[in-house]
């Protein structure tokens, strides 16, 4: 999707480009039903439930509950790809891009706790084509960031003897925010992204270039 999501008192709204209302509360309460229930424990029912819909209803927008969850892991995973380019195209010495990119992409998955899980641990339920469209977008978010490594080698500032691993060290240290972030807690999102901003820099060597 290219439209920007809306935003809402501060708070990006991940579905915000969803029309018309009615999709948009059901991808909504099915990312709060699958978070709380598991996908497979969830019955469309649950769903129109929460939506304030009847199970006829949802029908009408999405034929099968793997069709929300294909919406969910599809938004979520797009508006990854785009915080990690936005940080990989921007200015700035690999150390900032790095940075930028560590600390927007947790501050999302802390925001977005709730949808994040959805979308990063519930990828085993998605019809086979739709995992190998998401798996790609998936690639490509890894492909962000180990660019943004690979100049950092390159320039001599990073000290990584395999990139491709610290890539996917990187993004699972990254995307496990969304396991264990409570908005109540005594962290911010911004405040943690500060801090997986900085324990990334350490891990490539890099701890002085914030």
């Amino acid at each position: 999707m290219d439209a920007e999501p809306k935003n809402t008192g501060g708070k990006v709204e991940p579905w915000g480009d969803i029309t018309p209302d009615a999709a948009r509360r059901l991808v909504s309460a099915a990312v709060h039903a699958f978070a709380e229930r598991g996908y497979h424990a969830t019955t469309t029912r649950d769903i129109a439930s929460r939506a304030g819909m009847s199970p006829a209803a949802l029908y009408i927008h999405y034929k099968t509950k793997e069709e929300l969850l294909y919406q969910i892991s599809k938004v979520g995973h797009e508006r990854a790809l785009t915080i990690l380019e936005r940080a990989r195209d921007s200015e700035g010495t690999p150390a900032e891009r790095l940075a930028d990119a560590v600390r927007s992409f947790v501050r999302w998955h802390a925001e977005h706790h709730t949808t994040a899980r959805v979308v990063q641990y519930e990828l085993g339920a998605l019809a086979e084509e739709h995992h190998a469209e998401v798996i790609a977008v998936r690639k490509a978010t890894d492909g962000a960031v180990r660019s943004i490594i690979e100049d950092g080698v390159k320039a001599g500032v990073f000290d990584v003897p395999d990139v491709r691993g610290t890539s996917v060290a990187v993004l699972s240290l990254c995307i496990d925010v969304a396991r264990w972030f409570n908005a109540g807690g005594r962290s911010t999102p911004d405040e943690v992204g500060d801090l997986y901003a900085g324990l990334v820099l350490r891990m490539v060597g890099a701890g002085g270039q914030r």
